[in-house]
């Protein structure tokens, strides 16, 4: 059997503070192994995430709702997003709320 969770998030589901103030997850699923995440990321209005690398995980985004500014391209519903492993990216500036699915296929690690 596949494991799930149930959206929205019971209150032992809920949203998780994230690696920046601003930021919140919900893990939707961890690799036992891999150490690899999906989850959802919401950022509030006005947040700046800083440049940062992620040295242990290529890092998937797809956006969900709001608009989000990463070195001056405007990301909106629908669209794509991906850091290598190992790249410096960022500046992230969410212009409203922003909520992504973003994928992880490590663990999830965060250096500037």
């Amino acid at each position: 059997m596949f494991p799930f969770i149930k959206i929205p998030p019971t209150a032992d589901e809920a949203w998780q503070p994230g690696p920046y103030d601003g930021v919140e997850l919900l893990v939707l699923h961890k690799h036992e192994h891999s150490g690899g995440v999906t989850v959802l990321r919401k950022f509030q209005a006005g947040v700046t995430v800083p440049s940062h690398i992620h040295p242990l995980a290529n890092e998937q985004v797809y956006v969900l709702s709001g608009e989000w500014e990463e070195s001056g391209t405007v990301y909106t519903k629908g669209a794509f997003f991906f850091a290598p492993k190992g790249v410096k990216h960022g500046p992230h500036h969410a212009k409203t709320e922003v909520i992504s699915l973003t994928i992880f296929d490590g663990p999830l690690t965060v250096t500037s």
